[in-house]
């Protein structure tokens, strides 16, 4: 039995290579198309191996590491050394003068000796105030540093979706560009049989001729706009796709909810990833202001030394073994660093008015964009009923220019232009649709709100019975290498 899928990648082949190739995709039926996916499918591929959000992730995971390096500089700090030497020591002329020595009167006898000593110190900062605010800088930026990572997967979400309309779109385009085509031929074929006859002046045959050679430019522009695009999508996960199931009639197409452009401002002031980031920026700024100026402050470390010597040099009581430990508290006062920490501090402060600047740029804009992107997908709309009256309009017009043409009120000229202003606005039916999509996905993003949910609602509305085939994956497999 010849399947849906195959039946429609024969009917795809047929209209792209010509009807001398019906041979060819009949053997092609016989072969079935693989890796066919929906919206979802691309997205969970490209959601583990997106090479962008692979590096955001990689970055981040850095990123993080900034916490526990602050912090280090208010935890203990346990240091040991060792230190080990040997000693030769030589009299040359000296004698022993203690009298109640044995040996005295005798030349001092040479000394040859191993001295080693260690230690180990417990130092534990009690104040510190510029290690304090370093940390507390470190943690915000870490916290940029998500929401950083969190507006790049929610991007993919966008990238996702506009890559696969793209496809869809460029599939449109190929079909109205074919059906064209092949009405202009159809009507070239009946201009030439009526100047045959000598119903027509050549002048009907010569239009339709040059109607019929642009229309076979803009297919083959569609054709490999097709393929670009099937690659395009491709890069995202590193996959090849030769089927992709179509965005069904039953979406719909409705206004932004709530329907109130002001709602939507204030949500994206709140929760846009952008701006919080960069309000988590700002916090790292200050704080890092504040462990500048702290470069004044003094420090107050507690610490625990224990050392051990040995010297094997001979004294009254022979070979010298000392331990102790010392506890103590160090103070340390900085005076004056030569202006290092005033200009440090200066640094962080017109760092700090940067951030704030930014800050402040990143709000007008998400404020700017979601106004235009809830008037987009209103006016989107609106385009796409709007859209589908044209359709119904050009239908009738053509079908009255077709009978005027018939009865001589209407020249040839007159049919080809009704004819392109149906496959027009078929096309442009399609695209209306595209970009109600792509706006409604954008302005959840720079709302603050798009989520893998919101993709996946998207995709119940796909059609596997209805789906896209990619042309170069049918002339690979059948391999024809010829021009279409």
């Amino acid at each position: 039995m010849i399947s849906a899928n195959n039946r429609r990648a024969q009917s795809c082949l047929h209209r792209s290579l010509g009807r001398g190739a019906l041979i060819t995709a009949l053997c092609l039926v016989l072969s079935p198309l693989t890796n066919a996916a929906n919206l979802l499918d691309v997205y969970e591929a490209a959601k583990s191996d997106d090479a962008v959000v692979g590096a955001a992730r990689a970055s981040f995971a850095a990123t993080r590491q900034a916490i526990p390096q602050a912090r280090s500089a208010l935890m203990p700090q346990l240091n040991a050394s060792a230190q080990t030497s040997w000693t030769e020591r030589s009299f040359p002329g000296s004698m022993i003068t203690d009298p109640f020595s044995p040996l005295a009167g005798q030349e001092l006898p040479d000394q040859k000796f191993n001295d080693h000593n260690y230690n180990a110190q417990l130092r534990q900062p009690l104040l510190d105030m510029n290690a304090w605010f370093s940390l507390g800088g470190a943690k915000a930026s870490v916290g940029a540093a998500q929401y950083d990572l969190a507006g790049t997967e929610q991007e993919l979400i966008v990238r996702v979706v506009q890559a696969y309309l793209n496809v869809l779109r460029a599939q449109d385009l190929l079909d109205s560009t074919t059906s064209e085509e092949t009405a202009v031929k159809r009507q070239l074929e009946q201009v030439q049989q009526r100047f045959d006859v000598g119903l027509v002046a050549i002048t009907d045959v010569l239009e339709a001729q040059a109607v019929y050679d642009n229309a076979v430019v803009r297919r083959i522009q569609a054709d490999g706009d097709q393929d670009i695009f099937f690659e395009t999508l491709g890069t995202l996960s590193g996959d090849s796709y030769d089927l992709l199931d179509r965005i069904s009639e039953r979406l719909p197409i409705v206004d932004p909810n709530p329907a109130n452009e002001e709602e939507w401002v204030d949500t994206a002031l709140t929760q846009n990833l952008g701006i919080r980031a960069g309000q988590e920026q700002l916090t790292a700024a200050r704080r890092t202001v504040r462990a500048r100026r702290a470069g004044h402050y003094p420090t107050i470390d507690a610490t625990v030394t224990q050392i051990h010597s040995v010297t094997g040099a001979q004294n009254f009581y022979g070979a010298d073994t000392t331990d102790q430990t010392v506890y103590g508290l160090q103070f340390n006062m900085p005076l004056y660093s030569g202006g290092l920490t005033r200009a440090r501090t200066k640094e962080a402060q017109a760092q700090k008015n940067q951030a704030q600047e930014l800050l402040l740029n990143q709000q007008r804009n998400v404020t700017r964009d979601t106004r235009n992107l809830y008037q987009a997908v209103a006016t989107d709309v609106v385009r796409v009923k709007a859209r589908l009256k044209a359709i119904q309009s050009s239908q009738s017009a053509l079908e009255a220019t077709q009978t005027g043409y018939e009865v001589g009120t209407r020249n040839i000229v007159d049919v080809l232009q009704a004819q392109q202003r149906l496959f027009s606005s078929q096309f442009d039916y399609a695209d209306s649709r595209y970009n109600y999509v792509s706006n409604l996905m954008r302005l959840k993003q720079v709302a603050g709100s798009l989520i893998d949910a919101d993709l996946a609602e998207l995709n119940n509305f796909t059609d596997a019975s209805d789906q896209v085939t990619r042309l170069v994956s049918l002339k690979n497999r059948s391999g024809d290498t010829s021009p279409n």
